[in-house]
């Protein structure tokens, strides 16, 4: 599910974006990514406040380490559903699929090398019927 153009939003305001949706687990990252610098905004908080983790922000701010773009850009950010590593590994894969739409010939080729771009598709397996309370959890067989 990839668009070959460029996905570059006019609305009445006159606010140039670039629009793109990222996914992990069951969370869905909406994201807009602004062509002038200034902060990156998650459900209407500062990221820094919404990931407050050293290793979060390392994270987060990873795709924009790799195409040299970390004060060149700002973005507002809607997260919901999953929890928070959920939501960062949405986030992040929003945010690298929006700077692949900013500079397509640049940016694609260096986010697909670190596997930016490339859905995580590991989810919560199913409980099966005739196990115990978890997916794979088989009962307890008694010994005599």
């Amino acid at each position: 599910m990839v668009e070959d153009q460029p996905e570059l939003k006019k609305t009445g305001k006159k606010v140039d974006y670039f629009y793109a949706v990222g996914r992990r687990k069951t969370a869905t990252a909406r994201v807009r990514l602004y062509l002038k610098p200034g902060p990156i905004v998650v459900n209407d908080k500062p990221i820094e406040q919404y990931f407050p983790l050293e290793t979060q922000k390392r994270t987060y701010f990873a795709p924009f380490r790799i195409t040299d773009t970390l004060e060149k850009y700002s973005a507002n950010i809607r997260v919901n559903g999953s929890g928070k590593t959920g939501q960062l590994g949405a986030v992040v894969h929003g945010l690298a699929r929006a700077l692949a739409f900013a500079d397509r010939e640049k940016f694609r080729p260096q986010l697909k090398k670190y596997s930016f771009l490339t859905r995580d598709q590991r989810m919560k397996e199913r409980r099966k019927f005739g196990l115990a309370h978890k997916a794979r959890a088989k009962k307890q067989s008694p010994k005599r």
